[in-house]
């Protein structure tokens, strides 16, 4: 297996462990929650840090750290390599600590802004600012540890970032179980949760900073010409990284209009569309990026082509079956795993509209994962924010013309019509990142591939028809118990697998031709 396989599946597998983890925990919110106005209140004091965890510190700040980190490693000292990162550590605490200060402040302003259909007489806004002023230091401490998992990516310590969100989730469990009886409003346990997890992410990564001698000593120096560079790269890869995100507020927005529960119905369906996008997408994109900053940083063009080629490769033969298989069994997921107590069959026939409207976007969501790093890792951050922003735009226009007539006819879930919008531009967003990677000869496209997709969708149709003949209907997954949902379900997963597999096999597809060293 080569270096970058290996690595890739080092991290595929602790964000296995994690997302396990994290699906134990969306189970048992469900659960205990079910899909209300309280938990809607919930999910948009989580979201908001979280979204900005996501624009800046995996997305904007790692994108642009990384290349810069990967260069000072490569040509400098130890001696300015340790400098630049304690500058570094300095003044992005107290950016987020002054951002973090002003977000507890303003709490109120930015549900307003967020969820403005929270405003009424049920009391979701007040609830939301309340839980909002406890989640948003999460933001501080973990874009710190995302700061941490860059250092530790960069050097070849993959696992430990990877494995770091198990605790987010452990937190967020511990805090529905046995926190929720503790609060008036039971919902707040989790607000407390999420504060809780964020600490200790940041005290877990600490002792493998230690062990690799990178533990950064906070500084600041106003001058310092590394962090400046960081910093002009940042500026305009805010946008670049992060459109998804920013469509998912824009969704929570209009969202907030719609009956209660739809904010909810679409978290959950986000959920499990994330799995495979960080079990493939991200963890591909994780590993490649320290490499392209390498193959660009010693001049090496054809590498770093090989290298993108190569991700875009595996990243498609993952992304179309996953795909497919989420919109199939988009109900019979939610029923087996979620279907339970508060969590009634009706939200889950609503939930799985958004689910299989964000699945059809799903290989759009893991290429431009993929495709980001061949910008970054350049240090272009100019060409992705303006593709981020004909995206996002884009997004907004299909919201109005998807929601609009949707809610006008009064058909049911038009909260799926917000998922599909997000789905359709971010196929806009990977053409347009696609386009301009060939328009600057940066990605040259080997020989092979107009074999590898005609095997792929011969193999995909034949998983598609096996599910279609074979999946029972919901009613049917209601009726039974726990247990046979489960299993029933890994046996529906198991032969989707087991069919596209074996088709790519027969078709002449082999493992070694995923090979890179």
């Amino acid at each position: 297996m080569s270096r970058l396989l290996k690595s890739t599946a080092v991290v595929s597998g602790m964000t296995l462990i994690s997302r396990l983890f994290g699906y134990l925990r969306d189970m048992v919110l469900a659960v205990n929650f079910g899909a209300s106005g309280a938990t809607d209140a919930f999910f948009v004091a989580f979201r908001i840090p979280n979204f900005l965890r996501r624009l800046f510190a995996e997305g904007a700040f790692s994108q642009a750290f990384v290349p810069v980190f990967a260069e000072y490693r490569e040509k400098r000292g130890a001696r300015e390599l340790k400098d630049l990162l304690d500058h570094v550590s300095g003044a992005l605490t107290l950016v987020l600590f002054l951002v973090t200060l002003l977000g507890v402040l303003v709490a109120p302003l930015l549900i307003s802004l967020f969820a403005p259909g929270f405003h009424g007489e049920d009391g979701r806004h007040a609830l939301a600012s309340e839980m909002l002023r406890i989640t948003f230091p999460y933001l501080l401490f973990i874009s710190l540890t995302a700061m941490a998992g860059g250092i530790l990516n960069s050097v070849g310590r993959f696992a430990v970032p990877a494995f770091t969100p198990v605790f987010l989730n452990l937190s967020l469990i511990a805090a529905a179980i046995w926190g929720a009886p503790l609060f008036a409003e039971p919902v707040v346990a989790l607000a407390w949760g999420v504060f809780i997890a964020g600490a200790v992410q940041l005290a877990f990564q600490i002792p493998f900073l230690m062990r690799v001698g990178l533990l950064p000593r906070p500084r600041l120096k106003r001058a310092h010409a590394g962090v400046r560079r960081i910093g002009r790269l940042m500026l305009p890869a805010i946008f670049g990284t992060s459109v998804v995100q920013i469509n998912l507020l824009v969704d929570t927005l209009i969202a907030s209009f719609l009956a209660a529960g739809s904010i909810t119905w679409l978290y959950f369906s986000d959920r499990f569309v994330e799995l495979p996008l960080a079990l493939f997408g991200i963890a591909i994109a994780t590993v490649i990026l320290p490499r392209l900053s390498r193959e660009h940083a010693g001049a090496d063009p054809m590498a770093f082509s090989r290298t993108l080629d190569w991700a875009l490769r595996l990243s498609l033969l993952i992304a179309i079956p996953c795909a497919l298989g989420l919109i199939l069994l988009a109900a019979p997921i939610l029923s087996s795993l979620i279907q339970y107590q508060e969590f009634l069959e009706s939200d889950t026939r609503m939930a799985a509209m958004s689910l299989m409207a964000y699945a059809a976007g799903l290989p759009a969501f893991i290429l431009i994962k993929i495709l980001a790093p061949g910008y970054f890792s350049r240090q272009d951050t100019t060409t992705p924010v303006k593709v981020g922003i004909i995206a996002m735009v884009a997004n907004m226009v299909l919201n109005l013309v998807i929601v609009v007539p949707w809610v006008w006819m009064d058909w049911p879930g038009p909260h799926a019509g917000l998922a599909l919008a997000t789905a359709l531009s971010a196929y806009l967003n990977a053409a347009l990142l696609y386009r301009g990677l060939r328009r600057d000869q940066v990605l040259h496209i080997l020989p092979g591939w107009i074999g590898l997709w005609w095997r792929l969708l011969l193999a995909a149709g034949l998983m598609t028809g096996l599910l279609l003949i074979l999946t029972p209907e919901l009613s049917q997954w209601s009726a039974w118990i726990a247990r046979e949902r489960v299993l029933m379900l890994l046996g529906l997963i198991g032969l989707g697998a087991v069919s596209y597999g074996a088709a790519l096999l027969a078709l002449g597809v082999r493992p070694r031709a995923f090979l890179l060293k």
